[in-house]
């Protein structure tokens, strides 16, 4: 099983880097490996959702089956994955000082064989988080580029 965990700091608070999280469809705008995203479920958001993800990981490409399986609003997000690669994952958000929010992302995932299971479990787990931190970058500008809400 690969072990991967990477984060950032957003300049920005909880509810809006949540704002950006929250809506599992727009996932494939900051995630370069997520192709495209099909709800299976009725829900779209909170615990219980489920949804087809079509992932691309260098010539790797394969559709993930995941359910949200923790859904804290402003605070975290897992699921389950339980497709080709099976394991769970995790988005936790937690304040990192006036406006600022520190954005973790933690999986523990298992690769089909035709990938290389176990043995390319190492090296897998190097290349996603080389991945996740170009999504990290990515969502971090998206999230700091947004137009701050004018305080009611």
């Amino acid at each position: 099983m690969a072990h991967i965990r990477v984060s950032t700091v957003i300049e920005a608070p909880q509810d809006k880097v949540w704002a950006v999280v929250e809506p599992i469809a727009d996932h494939v705008e900051w995630m370069a490996d997520a192709e495209a995203i099909r709800f299976t479920s009725e829900r779209h958001e909170g615990v219980g959702t489920t949804f087809e993800c079509d992932t691309k990981v260098g010539p790797f490409r394969l559709t993930d089956l995941m359910e949200i399986t923790e859904w804290e609003p402003l605070v975290a997000m897992g699921v389950r994955h339980s497709g080709l690669v099976t394991g769970t994952g995790r988005f936790t958000l937690r304040p990192a000082g006036p406006g600022r929010t520190e954005f973790m992302w933690e999986e523990d995932l298992t690769f089909p064989v035709w990938m290389g299971g176990p043995l390319r479990d190492p090296v897998g787990s190097r290349v996603l988080e080389l991945i996740w931190r170009r999504n990290l970058a990515r969502l971090k500008r998206i999230v700091e580029e947004r137009p701050q809400e004018p305080a009611a």
